[in-house]
């Protein structure tokens, strides 16, 4: 399962660096076969987030360590670095940019873009 996650250089400008989870068989649903399955990333809450069409953001961190997954819309991100990411539906998006200078975050294509982003502990 593939990811981006933007981090922070030790200047605490943020770029992009792309992973692939780490998965493997193991019990999860006893008594069916196992699934493919990452290790646990402790979380300490969600929320259901929905930006509205044509939304622009400003400069700003990433408030927690968190990830989004992305349900509809077309979200685009820019990296302190200059580098944009544009991620639609089924794109998971890991953002650990929390002390740096940050992203600019925006819905693109005329569309509201909605997410579930969990907060990582």
């Amino acid at each position: 399962m593939r990811y981006s996650i933007l981090l922070e250089d030790a200047d605490g400008v943020s770029y992009f660096e792309d992973r692939e989870a780490d998965l493997r068989l193991q019990d999860f649903v006893p008594p069916a076969s196992p699934p493919q399955i990452s290790d646990r990333v402790p979380a300490v809450g969600f929320v259901f987030l929905t930006l509205p069409a044509g939304w622009k953001g400003v400069q700003h961190r990433s408030p927690h360590r968190q990830i989004a997954a992305i349900l509809s819309g077309s979200f685009r991100v820019e990296a302190g670095n200059g580098e944009g990411r544009v991620f639609t539906a089924g794109d998971l998006f890991w953002m650990e940019d929390t002390s740096g200078s940050g992203h600019i975050s925006s819905a693109e294509g005329g569309m509201p873009v909605s997410m579930v982003i969990t907060q990582l502990g």
